[in-house]
């Protein structure tokens, strides 16, 4: 098969490697050159924008520069396209970086893949798709990474739950089908589940199933352990908490036919010992948890084309996001393992130790700032009060600027002493 790079600004280029299908790594040497190859959908009007941005945290100014929405609470649906191809008999990689420097709270961070029959002007939610992977955030504990597969014309999640990485860095997310219906996740180039298709998606009717003749023996003894036959209460057990006060006497009065019979009054039994119960044995009869006879399904006939789709063609991202500035970057469809795990180390491998040292920098500096400003306004607040001869004025009081202008005066004074952070690698793709 042909092997191509993609460019932001350039169109196919071809490579050595005949296992690569599709890279798409920003050139950022041409202002809105991705323009050029990405499809910003058309099916509704307000679909958020994206655009080629670093974040505030980088390793390198230019070549860390991915897709970044820019509107919250808002739809995305963009897309490019490359020339079909099919993944039948062969392993097929999906790999990306994404880095939501923003504290994501709710919203999809995944890429789909679409055929060729998609409408890229009329992409949206409900346009049929091959598959979806990636991290989806929304609310406190439910950070998952999607993998959802298209089978037979149906959506099937994974059944097992991948937890995703939610702080602020760009981390790598891989996803291989292999031929043989078998696959694997990695995040930052490490594994972090794999299986088999049949046994982590509802595609196929289950292998066996229970036996509807078996029953389960009348006689068959579950109980672990059971109270001692032999074990008897003793004769002096007292297991009355209450008894009748021996000191009470009858009134001489009492009148059994209009008082009925006389009953005396209740005390607290000293010699109550509670209720009595025999002890506890191993039960010598145990036979252990009954378990339902299998028998296999006559319904179940396996499918040699699992995991394999014809005619990919689009790469897309259908998203939903509450909070904006999530960056996408690196894209990349590979037969290939090996130079997957490659692609993400000059990638992904290259930036993250810097980009994590800049972000510490960053919100070290952000949270001096904030405490500077807290100590600024309780220092106004205890000038007021104790102003007692009205001295103060309002002509006293320094405008504050807006809360964003402050963080944009904190994001360039970031810059201007950490310009040195930054490191000149080389873009092997």
């Amino acid at each position: 098969m042909e092997a191509i790079v993609l460019t932001s600004s350039q169109g196919p280029v071809k490579t050595e490697r005949d296992e690569l299908w599709f890279v798409w790594k920003p050139n950022c040497t041409v202002p809105d050159g991705w323009k050029k190859r990405w499809v910003q959908s058309k099916h509704q009007p307000d679909y958020g924008q994206f655009q080629l941005s670093v974040g505030k945290f980088y390793g390198h100014i230019e070549k860390d520069k991915g897709l970044q929405t820019t509107e919250d609470a808002k739809f995305y649906a963009l897309s490019t396209r490359f020339k079909p191809f099919s993944n039948e008999n062969e392993t097929l990689v999906v790999q990306f970086s994404v880095k939501h420097e923003q504290g994501i709270d709710c919203g999809g961070r995944y890429v789909k893949l679409f055929p060729a029959t998609l409408n890229q002007e009329d992409t949206h939610s409900e346009s049929e798709y091959y598959i979806m992977f990636g991290p989806d955030i929304c609310g406190f504990g439910n950070n998952i990474v999607q993998v959802i597969l298209q089978y037979q014309g149906k959506y099937q999640a994974n059944n097992k739950t991948i937890k995703c990485r939610i702080n602020k860095d760009t981390h790598l997310y891989t996803l291989i089908i292999h031929s043989n219906a078998t696959y694997a996740v990695k995040i930052d180039n490490e594994q972090v589940t794999a299986g088999e298709l049949e046994d982590d998606w509802a595609f196929l009717p289950p292998r066996k199933i229970k036996d509807p003749y078996a029953r389960k023996p009348r006689k068959w003894d579950e109980r672990f352990q059971i109270e001692d036959p032999e074990d008897k209460k003793p004769e002096d057990w007292e297991d009355f908490e209450f008894i009748p006060d021996p000191g009470a006497k009858k009134p001489d009065d009492w009148n059994e036919a209009i008082d009925r019979e006389w009953e005396g009054p209740l005390i607290p039994n000293l010699q109550y010992k509670g209720q009595w119960k025999p002890r506890i044995i191993d039960n010598p009869n145990y036979q252990g948890e009954w378990i339902h006879p299998e028998i296999d399904n006559p319904e179940y006939k396996p499918d040699p084309t699992l995991g394999h789709y014809y005619n990919i063609s689009v790469l897309g991202l259908d998203l939903w996001q509450v909070k904006s500035g999530s960056i996408f970057d690196n894209f990349l469809l590979t037969n290939d393992e090996e130079f997957t795990e490659e692609v993400g180390n000059k990638t992904w491998g290259v930036r993250k130790d810097v980009e994590k040292q800049w972000r510490e920098l960053y919100e070290e500096m952000e949270k001096t700032r904030r405490e500077e400003e807290a100590k600024k306004k309780k220092e106004k607040e205890k000038e007021r009060e104790d102003d007692i001869w009205g001295l103060h004025t309002e002509e006293d009081e320094v405008e504050e600027e807006p809360e964003e202008m402050q963080q944009h005066d904190s994001e360039r004074t970031f810059l201007g002493k950490n310009g040195a952070v930054h490191v000149d690698q080389k873009d092997e793709l």
